[in-house]
């Protein structure tokens, strides 16, 4: 079952990259295995997959002492600084950096494990409540800060858009993230470097993909629904 969903979503990347004129190998699939056992990630494994996204740090550094060591494991959730340390070493890229605190913090542990730390800067394109993430107007305050840091490397920006029924709701979100991005670049600010966008899930990852998207984050699409209780009410 799992192949067969992989295979759909690989598919529709595909189909999505032709549509806007665009190569699938622009786009990097993580396979979002947050609560999934180990034997369900060694299942996609199998299939290729090597990109795979945790929420929790906790949980990453036990399936990463567990799993091959040439996956890339990309750390999506939201990260308190004293979690910090269970991550640097271990991810390859966290992807919710939301403050220059928790930058800075990043960048302290980073030094320490002698490491360059690429990262990505979580943006609230939707003005979300529920959501953590810099707003719009506050990015160019924290790309100049980021900039002075000299053991994190901020690689691009991240959005998680909103749940809705219509995924054509979120191109205007995707879309702005990419002009921000464009507009951050072309400032040409030392250590910046604009080179990803992450954005997109299970439910409007291939508007994502036709509005610039170079990482996509499903779980859903392949591993199915989630069995777990907690708060979270949307479907990466």
């Amino acid at each position: 079952m799992l192949k067969e969903n992989l295979f759909q979503v690989e598919e529709r990347i595909r189909a999505a990259c032709a549509r806007c004129g665009r190569s699938p190998e622009e786009v990097t699939l993580i396979a979002v295995s947050k609560t999934k056992p180990v034997s369900m990630i060694e299942e996609i494994y199998k299939e290729g997959i090597r990109n795979f996204g945790e929420n929790k740090p906790q949980e990453l550094r036990d399936k990463y002492d567990l799993l091959p060591q040439d996956i890339r494991w990309h750390m999506i959730g939201h990260l308190q600084k004293n979690k910090i340390k269970y991550v640097i070493g271990r991810a390859c890229m966290i992807h919710s950096v939301d403050s220059a605190e928790l930058a800075a913090a990043i960048d302290s542990q980073a030094a320490k494990n002698n490491v360059i730390m690429p990262v990505l800067a979580e943006v609230n394109m939707a003005g979300e409540d529920t959501k953590f993430g810099l707003r719009p107007e506050d990015v160019m305050s924290f790309v100049r800060t980021v900039s002075e840091l000299k053991n994190i490397r901020l690689s691009g920006l991240m959005t998680i858009a909103p749940y809705v029924e219509n995924p054509e709701e979120n191109r205007i979100h995707f879309r702005n993230l990419r002009k921000l991005s464009i507009d951050i670049r072309n400032k040409n600010i030392d250590n910046i470097f604009m080179s990803e966008l992450s954005m997109g899930m299970t439910n409007d990852y291939e508007v994502a993909i036709e509005e610039g998207a170079t990482i996509i984050r499903v779980g859903t699409g392949i591993f199915g629904e989630r069995d777990y209780s907690s708060t979270e009410t949307h479907s990466i």
